[in-house]
C-alpha cells in the first residue's frame, strides 16, 4: 500500500480544522508549530498519520473527519469567541453538544452587539474561501442609524475611506422604501470583513450604528433559523454562499 502523500503543513492545519490556512501560515511564522520535535518553517510538509505536528504544544491528531457547515442566527450580547474573561457567554454556548466537542471555525465575526448570521465550518479551507475577498462572497447586513441618513454620502462610502491603518468600504448600500424610520434604515452590502467594519465607516461619516444584522452570506439567506438558534447546511444549500 503507498504511503500518504505529503501535503504542505499550512495545508494540513486546515484540513484537520485547526484554523484557515492563512492562519497557519501566521502561526507557522511565530515558531509556535512544531513537526516531530523541531520549529517548523513556512514550506514545509508532512505525511498524515506519519508525522507528529503540535501547535502550541498540542498534538494536532490526524483524523478522517465528517465536514460540519452550521448556520447559527446569533443573538446580541454573545461573541464570536471560544473564551474571554471579560465575557460569559460565547457563540459555542450555542452549540448542542455533538458540535461543541467540533473545532468549528467561524467564518466572518460579527461583534457583540451585532446579530444575525454566521457560518462555523471544521473544513479549513471552505473558512478560507468563504471570508477571503477573492472568494467573492458578499455579505449583507441591514442597520439603523443614529439619525437621518444624507444618501449624498453613498457614492463617497462605496469608494471607500482609509482609518487606523484599514481601508473601509462598503460595496453597495440602500436606503429603506418605506416604513418607519425609513430615513435611518439601510441595507449595506461588503465584500472584505474587516473589523467592525459597518461601524467604524459611518463613524467616519458622524453616524452611529444603533442596530446591524446580517441577513445574506452570498446567495445564502438566513431562513428556517430562529434567533440563538443553529441548523445544519446541506450540500444544496452550500452551493448558494458562492453565487452571485
Amino acid at each position: 500500500m503507498p504511503e500518504p502523500e505529503a501535503i504542505r503543513l499550512q495545508k494540513y492545519l486546515s484540513e484537520q480544522g485547526v484554523c484557515s490556512r492563512r492562519k497557519a501560515e501566521t502561526l507557522i511564522e511565530e515558531g509556535v508549530v512544531t513537526i516531530n520535535g523541531i520549529t517548523a518553517k513556512l514550506g514545509d510538509k508532512v505525511v498524515s498519520g506519519k508525522d507528529i505536528v503540535k501547535v502550541e504544544g498540542q498534538r494536532v491528531t490526524a483524523k478522517a473527519h465528517r465536514q460540519w457547515v452550521i448556520l447559527m442566527n446569533k443573538p446580541k450580547g454573545v461573541i464570536c469567541s471560544h473564551g474571554d474573561p471579560h465575557h460569559s457567554r460565547t457563540i459555542y454556548d450555542l452549540l448542542p453538544p455533538e458540535l461543541a466537542k467540533e473545532k468549528l471555525i467561524c467564518c466572518g465575526r460579527l461583534d457583540k452587539e451585532s446579530e444575525g448570521m454566521l457560518i462555523l465550518t471544521n473544513d479549513g479551507e471552505l473558512a478560507q474561501r468563504i471570508t477571503h475577498p477573492s472568494g467573492g462572497v458578499v455579505k449583507r447586513y441591514r442597520i439603523k442609524v443614529s439619525r437621518p441618513f444624507d444618501t449624498s454620502l453613498i457614492p463617497k462610502m462605496i469608494k471607500g475611506i482609509h482609518r487606523e491603518g484599514d481601508f473601509l468600504q462598503a460595496k453597495k448600500i440602500i436606503v429603506a422604501p418605506m416604513g418607519p424610520d425609513k430615513d435611518r434604515r439601510l441595507e449595506v452590502h461588503l465584500g472584505q470583513g474587516r473589523k467592525r467594519e459597518i461601524r467604524r465607516l459611518f463613524e467616519s461619516f458622524g453616524y452611529f450604528v444603533d442596530k446591524l444584522e446580517r441577513f445574506q452570506m452570498g446567495g445564502l439567506q438566513m431562513k428556517r433559523t430562529p434567533r440563538g438558534s443553529v441548523r445544519e447546511i446541506p450540500k444544496r444549500e452550500l452551493d448558494f454562499l458562492f453565487s452571485k
